[in-house]
């Protein structure tokens, strides 16, 4: 060790050059050497290249003999990686480094990036939860990144499948940032390579591992400190009493960020880490508005603008004008028939689903369809009816799954399960027979579906 060692407890400037950025990502990437240790090293060494020429004997002194620091063409090779992916470096210290990140005392040093980097001066709210999530969790993750993301906010997930994917697909449009465990060239789980092609083209997405890195399980730890360090706030949808939304939660906790909890059935095991939130002082979520009056203290620091309330459009709804009858007779102007949409009309979706349910075999229904007042006048098999889906004895062992991990003790309509699964009636029902003669589902009054334990 040398004497004249500069010794900083400030955070180190930001590489302003090719070079300084390459000495920066050499440092980082060479053996056991993390964020924390990049730190130490930066504040004893005072810059990157001081610390790599000491580096050696620092392993040595701690027992490592042959150490060897990161080679110079193992980081060319990243460079030229991010490039054919066009992923931008964002440096501890820039301008476009995440604010709130910046804070952490083992902020990553570096980051790569794809998509958009504006949404990083957005106000952000992290929403994290289940894989195997319930039909109700996907719902509410659903309306809380549509709620949040129409007040400003930009929604933070993982990637992953259950309440992450849903969060970042009902953001898409409003911003909304995929903190990666991997590198951000990786994607993981594969079934959301569209979803991640989407994000890089509207959204941004971010991770600190090497270009080409794939994701392993010490990752998804430190990809979680990432995820709560950009937010201001992390909302649990759903999280057993053991699992990494809850890794997510305690690093919000200690890195003094809000943290908020959907509630559950208590008989749920999705639910229980939520509930343990819950009993332990986190705020009770029931819609994005309860999100927003938490943040409502803490927002003027992301900058929003005075002319856009903080406080949201979320329960006030103007009640529809009644309708005016049309005229009659010949001097009657004539009436516009304007149809009703779906997607904005409450009751006329869940007409619309209902009529799509009826579509499909129903039990008390003839096969073919029709009721059984009218099945003399109808034909045997209508052509407009198409044949019953034929699947492998996986696909309908993977349908079983699927419909299982989706319910839980809270009865969800078989409408809404059926449009979660993004399926359709016929090849739902008869899933649902079996899961009932199984003794694994129960049908409730009202076409309310439940799973028994």
């Amino acid at each position: 060790m040398t004497e004249d060692r500069i010794s900083s407890t400030h955070p180190p400037l930001p590489p302003t050059t090719e070079e300084d950025r390459f000495t920066w990502l050499r440092l980082l990437r060479s053996r056991r050497v993390g964020a924390t240790t990049f730190h130490r090293l930066m504040a004893e060494h005072g810059s990157a290249q001081n610390a790599l020429i000491a580096l050696p004997e620092v392993a040595r002194a701690a027992g490592i003999e042959d150490y060897e620091i990161c080679p110079a063409g193992v980081i060319e090779a990243e460079i030229k990686a991010a490039k054919a992916a066009e992923a931008r470096l964002l440096c501890l210290g820039s301008d476009d480094y995440p604010e709130f990140l910046a804070d952490l005392s083992d902020a990553p040093p570096m980051l790569w990036a794809i998509g958009d980097i504006a949404l990083l001066k957005r106000p952000m709210v992290s929403i994290v939860g289940a894989r195997n999530a319930s039909s109700l969790g996907l719902r509410m993750a659903r309306a809380l990144a549509r709620e949040l993301g129409a007040e400003g906010f930009a929604v933070v997930s993982g990637l992953a499948r259950g309440i992450d994917t849903e969060a970042h697909r009902a953001a898409l449009d409003t911003g909304t940032v995929a903190v990666m465990a991997g590198g951000v060239d990786q994607i993981y789980p594969v079934e959301n390579a569209r979803l991640a092609h989407d994000i890089a083209r509207k959204g941004l997405r971010l991770s600190e591992q090497p270009m080409g890195m794939q994701p392993r399980s010490r990752h998804f730890p430190s990809r979680n400190r990432i995820i709560s360090g950009v937010s201001r706030a992390v909302v649990v949808v759903e999280a057993a009493a053991r699992s990494g939304s809850l890794i997510t939660a305690r690093d919000a906790l200690d890195q003094g960020r809000e943290v908020l909890a959907v509630p559950g059935h208590p008989l749920d095991a999705r639910a229980s880490g939520c509930n343990m939130l819950i009993r332990d002082g986190a705020t009770l979520v029931r819609s994005g508005e309860d999100v927003i009056t938490a943040l409502t203290p803490l927002v003027e620091p992301f900058g929003l603008k005075p002319e856009q309330p903080v406080r949201p459009r979320l329960v006030a709804s103007r009640a529809p004008e009644p309708a005016t009858p049309p005229q009659k007779g010949p001097g009657a102007p004539a009436q516009p028939v304007v149809a009703a949409d779906p997607a904005t009309d409450p009751a006329q979706e869940a007409a619309s689903v209902r009529g799509q349910t009826a579509a499909g075999p129903q039990i008390g229904q003839e096969a073919n369809g029709s009721s059984p007042a009218s099945s003399q006048a109808a034909p045997a098999v209508p052509p407009h009816v198409p044949p019953p889906d034929r699947r492998s004895l996986r696909e309908t062992a993977a349908l079983h799954q699927q419909i299982l991990d989706r319910l839980g003790p809270s009865p969800v309509a078989e409408d809404q399960l059926i449009r979660d699964l993004a399926s359709s009636p016929q090849a739902v029902a008869p899933v649902l027979i079996d899961l009932e003669l199984d003794g694994q589902v129960r049908r409730e009054s009202g076409g309310l579906l439940t799973r028994l334990s």
